[in-house]
């Protein structure tokens, strides 16, 4: 029992985290709809779109972030312990009890994350607007994508995906 409560709060402590971004993030890209654009304006909104969706939706959540935070809340459901649940939300992100790649990745995205979202706020809008809206779609596809892969993980009949954990070789699923 303890393990599904950690799985529900990971994907819901997750959900949390990206509804709170998306939501003050919104506000900015919301202004654009007011602004008079000239064609340069519409073309960056076109590309951030484009670039964020495919990067940031498809690329990094769609195909990698959100199987494996999914493959991480199965096999926290399987393997609880009063740390992982605790803090389910960032074992789910790859925090801690992670291969070392792993945690790399999450400490190194997390950085460039932060880094970006400092030099985002010095833009004036529309280009604050425009560069929000990317990431609105960005993770918005990947808030809904986690959502999607957790369902699969728990209620399908096979979910291949490694929790990318040390005790769980590539290829490997924790069930």
């Amino acid at each position: 029992m303890i393990g599904v409560i950690g799985a529900i709060w990971g994907v819901a402590g997750l959900s949390l985290i990206f509804g709170s971004a998306l939501y003050r993030l919104y506000p900015y890209a919301q202004e654009l709809c007011g602004m008079t654009f000239a064609w340069y304006h519409w073309l960056a909104l076109v590309l951030s779109l484009f670039f964020m969706g495919y990067a940031e939706g498809y690329k990094g959540f769609h195909l990698k972030f959100s199987p494996r935070c999914a493959a991480r809340a199965l096999y926290l459901n399987n393997n609880p312990t009063f740390a992982r649940v605790l803090f389910a939300p960032f074992f789910c992100m790859g925090y801690f009890h992670a291969t070392r790649k792993r945690k790399i990745v999450a400490y190194s995205l997390t950085a460039m994350i932060i880094l970006l979202i400092i030099l985002v706020r010095q833009l004036s809008q529309p280009w604050r607007g425009i560069v929000d809206a990317g990431v609105l779609l960005g993770l918005g596809w990947g808030l809904v994508s986690v959502w999607i892969f957790t369902v699969q993980a728990f209620f399908g009949k096979s979910f291949a995906v490694s929790p990318e954990t040390p005790d769980a070789g590539i290829g490997e699923h924790a069930e």
